[in-house]
């Protein structure tokens, strides 16, 4: 069994590592193995060139297609797309291995080794580095002994709280940081084989994509077709256990601010940042999406008194944030929406980019 490690001791052996050798990385999908090798690596000057063994169908797919050469009459192999030409060291990411067909992991073998396809070097410096699927659940193909001994093998698997950590640094929405805060065997589930292709369990990447529906979805007010859709990400139970969550520690959203923000008033004075943050952003997307006619009085009227709460609780931090969609090309419908039918709105915007 490989040794585990976590983000922190995948960080120093990407460092530390001599590029001769190979590193190989066993884990779970959606841990994040790619994304931090190619931040690690981009973030030098040297670029990441992913391949995705499991869905090369031929051996020319990684080391080119053969082409014979007029001048001597041999056979020669023409360089694959993603072939470094300009003699600068890469690192060369090889996804999914275990997936490959064998005709492919043989190329593998010789590249592994020598740095070589088909006779071609690959630039001097460059990294080998490769990433298989270990579980039940995957369809896999077994690696060859000799294959796996040319390379220094790790189990990775990053903790809860580095996901955590991540989470709010790459704008997670915060009702999914807090879930996992509170139920962190939930982050990542094993899928039940017996139970069929489609079961769906969470994992890392699967949160983030319930995040992005979250903040998606501040026109939704029917919160059953909500769960339904998370339902599709993460599966019916975790899905259960999280719109619970929501219910009883339910944000107030955008529409129901802009629809009558007396009744909203008292329980936005007890939101953090983060919460109001969430707001802010929710209103932007609501107006993004159109206001109806027989409403748009009602939501500026609304957007004025929300605009003027804020400035009145000296919320520096949040009229900021909120200031900031304004001057963002993003949201062209929401700002045209307050430019042209909520006057008061724009005057009080203005005034609060003067004033930063």
């Amino acid at each position: 069994m490989a040794i585990t490690i976590n983000t922190g001791d995948l960080k120093t052996i990407l460092e530390t590592t001599p590029s001769t050798q190979n590193i190989l990385l066993v884990g779970k999908h959606g841990i994040g193995k790619s994304e931090i090798i190619t931040r690690h690596f981009e973030d030098q000057g040297i670029p990441v060139i992913a391949l995705f063994l499991g869905q090369m169908s031929d051996p020319g797919d990684l080391i080119g297609l053969p082409n014979k050469d007029e001048a001597t009459g041999k056979t020669e192999f023409m360089p694959p797309y993603w072939f470094p030409m300009d003699d600068k060291p890469v690192v060369l990411f090889l996804d999914e291995m275990n997936r490959a067909r064998p005709e492919i992991l043989q190329s593998v073998m010789d590249l592994s080794l020598n740095r070589k396809l088909a006779g071609r070097s690959l630039p001097p410096g460059s990294r080998v580095i490769a990433a298989v699927n270990d579980g039940e659940e995957y369809q896999l193909t077994d690696l060859d002994p000799a294959l796996v001994s040319r390379f220094n093998v790790y189990f990775f698997s990053p903790t809860v709280g580095e996901w955590l950590f991540w989470a709010k640094q790459n704008g997670v929405d915060q009702r999914v940081i807090t879930f996992i805060e509170e139920h962190p065997d939930e982050l990542e589930k094993n899928v039940d084989i017996n139970k069929g292709t489609f079961d769906k369990t969470p994992d890392r990447r699967a949160w983030v994509r319930v995040s992005g529906l979250l903040k998606s979805s501040g026109h939704i007010t029917d919160m059953n077709r909500l769960a339904k859709m998370i339902t599709g990400v993460i599966g019916a139970r975790s899905a259960s256990m999280f719109m619970q969550s929501l219910n009883q520690s339910r944000m107030l959203t955008a529409r129901e601010v802009l629809h009558d923000f007396a009744a909203c008033q008292q329980t936005l004075s007890t939101y953090t940042m983060p919460q109001i943050a969430i707001i802010n952003e929710g209103i932007y997307q609501f107006l993004e999406l159109g206001v109806k006619k027989d409403e748009s009085e009602a939501v500026g009227r609304n957007l004025v008194r929300y605009i003027h709460w804020m400035l009145s609780n000296g919320r520096q931090e949040a009229i900021a944030h909120f200031a900031s969609f304004f001057e963002n090309a993003t949201y062209a419908n929401a700002n045209a929406y307050i430019m042209m039918d909520c006057r008061e709105a724009l005057q009080l915007i203005n005034q609060m980019i003067a004033d930063l």
